[in-house]
């Protein structure tokens, strides 16, 4: 199927969850390593801490490459990049489930990460532009649900599926997943051009395009909150006496996330600059009920509940201020984002880290609140641009990057 234009008034589904699956295949294939630790360092003759330099690997291969490959394949047409990364997935998880070399390991890892930094920069654009104008929002929403399943189930689903059949079957199973993905997307998912000369912006001009900046800075302050708590949540919840319940915790936070999701869904178009700010608020608000009341396992579950309604449409809304502000440029603006999110993901496990270190966990609702607090400043300071008042303006959209 090849298309121009968006396609009538309804959601194109099939295709936009083809995108969600396309997503959950990025974070799985991310986290799925961290639930396997043992069984990796057992298969490789390794300790299980060098295992876990095959999250490490991936990161920075999303990190490294998300700009120079989104602005290197602007000009190609949409869904040959969007297959061109699910192939990565298909190549490098098969290599990494029959290897039996670290270093090879480590560069399918890499690789994987590289595949998975061209995709999310591709998503959110890809799901904008199968639809009209006013329902951009809307659209991304659906393309994210895939997010919070990932991030809840992930690292259980990994664990569970070692145990049932082993790490090198468990990646393999991801190949087998992304096969599915390959026919799914030739199937459902709209071709569309790629940009002309005339039409794509300098990396410089699209991070100076007003809006962009600010958009970035929250993005960066509310994810480095979101995973310092999220990374150390073991150690948050123990005094609640939850150590042993984390896979519940974490399974409430999805399901949270994931009704955040649909709520987002239904306000972004509308909305999304009080959305944006209600989110930051009750973030800041629920981190301080988290550490007023650290001692009360019920007060951990309904915090946690809050904490991923806020979360769920967060990259929702992000994404979609982000492409708003940089219109012609919202690919790279969205590569840009892949950078400053997954930099904030390293930056939690960093900063969480020294905190709990020197101070433990009672310092955490602090320095959460303290970033949340700068983050509502950016996006309130923001309003010409980065998140504007009122209905989103079909003006301000670019449908075909």
């Amino acid at each position: 199927m090849t298309t121009d234009e968006p396609q009538g008034e309804k959601l194109p589904l099939g295709a936009l969850l083809a995108l969600a699956m396309t997503g959950f295949i990025c974070i799985v294939t991310e986290t799925l390593p961290a639930g396997l630790l043992p069984q990796i360092g057992s298969g490789l003759g390794i300790s299980a801490s060098l295992a876990g330099q095959m999250v490490t690997v991936y990161a920075l291969g999303s990190l490294l490459a998300a700009i120079p490959l989104t602005i290197a394949t602007q000009s190609w047409r949409r869904r040959t990049v969007l297959m061109l990364t699910i192939v990565g997935f298909l190549v490098f998880n098969s290599i990494t489930a029959f290897s039996s070399n670290y270093g090879l390991t480590l560069v399918a890892r890499f690789f994987a990460g590289v595949s998975a930094g061209l995709a999310w920069s591709l998503i959110a654009g890809y799901a904008r532009r199968m639809v009209a104008p006013h329902m951009q929002g809307r659209a991304l929403a659906v393309a994210m649900v895939g997010t919070p399943i990932a991030l809840s189930l992930g690292v259980p689903l990994g664990t569970w599926l070692g145990g049932f059949m082993g790490w090198r079957m468990a990646f393999g199973l991801m190949s087998g997943l992304t096969l599915a993905l390959i026919v799914w997307v030739l199937i459902k998912v709209p071709d569309y051009p790629g940009q002309t000369s005339s039409q794509r912006l300098p990396l410089r001009e699209v991070f100076f395009t007003p809006g962009v900046r600010s958009v970035l800075g929250v993005v960066f302050t509310w994810m480095l909150a979101h995973n310092i708590l999220y990374t150390y949540v073991a150690p948050f919840i123990s005094e609640a006496g939850l150590s042993s319940r984390v896979d519940l915790v974490l399974l409430v936070f999805g399901a949270a996330a994931l009704a955040g999701i649909w709520l987002t869904g239904r306000l972004v178009d509308r909305h999304l600059r009080s959305t944006v700010l209600i989110s930051l608020a009750t973030f800041a608000a629920v981190s301080l009920f988290l550490g007023v009341f650290s001692g009360s396992a019920l007060a951990i579950y309904a915090g946690v509940f809050i904490w991923g309604l806020t979360f769920g449409g967060a990259a929702t809304l992000l994404q979609t201020a982000l492409a708003d502000a940089a219109g012609k440029g919202a690919d790279v603006a969205l590569s840009m984002n892949v950078v400053v999110w997954n930099s904030a993901i390293a930056g939690g496990g960093l900063l969480g880290g020294v905190v709990l270190g020197q101070w433990g966990v009672r310092a955490f609702p602090s320095l959460l609140v303290a970033l949340l607090l700068i983050s509502l400043a950016i996006a309130v300071r923001a309003r010409p641009h980065g998140f504007p008042q009122g209905h989103r303006r079909a003006a301000q959209v670019v449908v075909g990057h």
